[in-house]
């Protein structure tokens, strides 16, 4: 129980899931921990590694993990924290989406005593009086109790009626499956009491639902995100990963440590002290979660490169040893500037080129530049620049 309370928002309730393990220990039989996986976000960051570690932790405990890919749910899409319709994506979008999503999930997830399945195995069965069987079992004033249909019913935005299934299509992922324990983040904590209460309904026992923080992203503000360039993903290279770990606010070190990390209580207890103590200087602390991070990810090697790759760059203000090269073609010696680094894909666009260029953020051969329509140097190789980690070579034909 001390391994499982590690960094839980909430237990509900505790004295249930310490009454299953008892069972479980007695009988020799594992748990059935469930975990549902939203295959319309296939990229994971390590927002995403918070519960899925928490799914490890009880997977090295003995018990069974069961990864439900939503391929079927993933048609409706979840509305916890929308204030508006999601658009549905086709059942082939869900199920390329869930291989991605699983191929990162195992770095984080054991093979062993791992089943995936897919939802649709059950949900598509379904017939229309299955479906009306099973929304008359909750009542419409219990799924306008949650947070995000209530505010969009004040705000006279819309809700579409097969949005008001998702968490009856969840809970029935419980039943299909005798969930013992369902995780997931404080944002699923609706779905997950639903799944208690429809499995009742089935005649089964109720699953113990365990829910863990959101962990905020890189500026300290928002929830980790892809849409808001805030996140570390767990498929970002070494020296990006440690990077981007450096990057995050003072303030997020202990909470980092915490939940993204496997270091020892009492270590943890140590670097609260240290954060505690005026004295002492948190950059050292942040590199060294880094290298934890990227030691997870990629092993103790790959995170001391890492640092020294992050230290050849931004103390030592060095070039990286490997950039991608490019040899300037004939239609491109005219572009300016800005055109430029849109075309290479070093920024998204010509306009967000012309911003990082009057903020400064853009180099050649370490000299700022200033004028978005300048021409490119024409000379007969430089390297560019932009913002702190994007480098590129660029060749002139001769």
């Amino acid at each position: 129980m001390d391994i499982i309370r590690r960094g839980v928002a909430e237990i509900i309730p505790e004295e249930e899931l310490a009454r299953k393990i008892e069972q479980s220990i007695k009988k020799s039989q594992p748990l059935t921990v469930k975990l549902g996986c939203d295959p319309s976000r296939p990229d994971l960051h390590l927002g995403h590694s918070v519960v899925l570690r928490k799914m490890r932790q009880f997977q090295d405990l003995g018990h069974t993990a069961v990864l439900i890919v939503g391929d079927f749910t993933g048609m409706i899409g979840d509305p916890s924290g929308r204030n508006k319709t999601r658009p549905p994506l086709s059942l082939e979008e869900t199920r390329i989406n869930g291989e991605t999503y699983l191929a990162q999930a195992t770095r984080i997830l054991s093979r062993e005593r791992l089943k995936i399945v897919y939802n649709s195995e059950w949900l598509a069965r379904m017939s229309f009086e299955d479906v009306i069987r099973l929304a008359s079992k909750y009542t419409v004033a219990r799924i306008l109790e949650r947070d995000d249909f209530t505010n969009r019913l004040r705000a006279g935005d819309t809700i579409s009626i097969h949005e008001l299934l998702y968490p009856l299509a969840q809970a029935m992922d419980s039943v299909a499956i005798h969930a013992d324990v369902e995780l997931g983040g404080t944002d699923q904590k609706f779905n997950l009491l639903v799944g208690r209460d429809i499995q009742r309904e089935y005649g089964q026992e109720p699953q113990v639902i365990l829910t863990m923080p959101i962990l905020p992203g890189t500026d300290g503000v928002e929830k980790m995100s892809k849409s808001l360039g805030n996140y570390i993903a767990l498929n970002d290279p070494p020296e990006e990963m440690y990077g981007k770990t450096l990057s995050i606010p003072d303030t997020l070190i202990y909470q980092y440590f915490l939940l993204t990390t496997s270091i020892s209580d009492t270590e943890l207890e140590k670097i609260k002290k240290e954060l505690e103590n005026p004295s002492s200087n948190p950059r050292d602390l942040k590199r060294r979660l880094a290298r934890e991070i990227v030691t997870m990810y990629y092993g103790a090697d790959a995170a001391i490169e890492a640092e020294r790759a992050f230290d050849r760059i931004f103390v030592q203000h060095e070039i990286p040893e490997k950039i991608p090269t490019v040899t300037l073609r004939n239609d491109e010696v005219s572009l300016p500037i800005s055109n430029f680094l849109a075309k290479m894909k070093l920024t998204s666009s010509a306009s967000e080129a012309r911003r990082l260029i009057q903020q400064g953020g853009v180099t050649i051969n370490g000299e700022k530049v200033t004028d978005p329509l300048a021409p490119l140097p024409s000379i007969d190789e430089f390297v560019i620049k932009v913002g702190k980690r994007r480098f590129l070579k660029v060749i002139r034909k001769i």
